[in-house]
């Protein structure tokens, strides 16, 4: 009978040290790729695909100078999700930030741009806030901007 209180007890240790308490990640790169190639096509757009799943779109290229991922820069833009839905505006004469303090998808796609240039990034979860809310925004999200590089500083 010892025996066997001993081995519970030492089995239910075992089973509640190894419990993940964390949530559980998941990965949504299928889908959101899915997400993005439907909405390229249901809106007949173009775009080029990076080799991180970012898709870019440059509707004016631009003609001024071009940032790189850690570049300050000025962008004016619209963030809204594949259903249109905004969750996010800049003023018209934009927002200045550092490149190195967005997330993966503004610092890949922005420098795609030069001053005076505009477009879109459609960006899958991985590249943006990840499997987790963050902000109000649902975790495993496509977030699309549509932007304005209007300076590098």
């Amino acid at each position: 009978m010892k025996y066997i209180v001993t081995s519970l007890l030492a089995l239910t240790l075992f089973i509640s040290c190894n419990s993940n308490d964390e949530p559980k990640k998941t990965d949504y790169t299928v889908e959101n790729e899915k997400e993005i190639v439907d909405y390229i096509a249901k809106n007949k757009l173009t775009a080029q695909r990076t080799d991180s799943g970012l898709y870019y779109i440059i509707n004016e290229p631009g003609e001024g100078a071009q940032p790189t991922a850690s570049s300050n820069v000025t962008v004016a833009y619209k963030g809204y999700y594949s259903n249109g839905t905004i969750f996010d505006q800049s003023k018209a004469e934009g927002v200045s930030f550092g490149l190195n303090q967005v997330i993966q998808g503004w610092r890949e796609g922005i420098p795609y741009f030069k001053t005076g240039g505009s477009g879109s990034l459609l960006v899958p979860s991985h590249l943006g806030y990840g499997p987790f809310d963050d902000r109000g925004i649902p975790g495993g999200s496509v977030l699309i901007f549509d932007v304005k590089l209007i300076s590098v500083n």
